[in-house]
């Protein structure tokens, strides 16, 4: 790769493979069970009108290395919407030139075109190497994360 310039934007339909295989790869990296169904079904969530998600491509030499799949949620405490980045993946290969940096600045871009209130994001408790980054484009909170599984009553 000869072009060392990082593009961001919008997924487009004929993505498709690529953006699959990285997806895969997040999965894994997240020791996920493996599940064509998952990553095609969210693959469909992406171009869903009706939806509020999307996700963001980087490019570098004309080929895709980077991720990140974003969409609306509601503040009600704030009034307000932001943009909740749901899952960001650089390939291995292309980490350390700036992409991850590209795509979470283009969702900050889009936040503020979009009169969203901020972009928030988590990341596991022992994923060092992305806190490196992230803590030098947002603020840590305090808040602890907990999941709830459903259960009839």
């Amino acid at each position: 790769m000869t072009d060392t310039q990082i593009t961001v934007r919008p997924v487009r339909p004929d993505d498709e493979a690529r953006w699959c295989e990285l997806f895969r790869a997040y999965r894994e990296f997240y020791r996920l069970e493996p599940s064509d169904a998952v990553v095609d079904r969210v693959w469909g969530w992406m171009h869903d009108p009706a939806l509020p998600c999307g996700s963001l491509v980087a490019e570098l030499g004309g080929q895709i290395v980077g991720i990140a799949n974003h969409r609306d949620f509601l503040r009600p405490s704030a009034g307000t919407i932001g943009i909740w980045l749901d899952d960001l993946f650089t390939d291995p290969e292309m980490r350390g030139k700036g992409i991850g940096r590209a795509l979470i600045e283009a969702l900050q871009a889009k936040a503020a075109a979009e009169g969203k209130s901020l972009v928030r994001w988590i990341t596991a408790e022992d994923n060092h190497q992305a806190q490196a980054l992230y803590d030098t484009l947002a603020t840590r909170t305090s808040w602890v994360t907990y999941d709830a599984v459903p259960r009839a009553n």
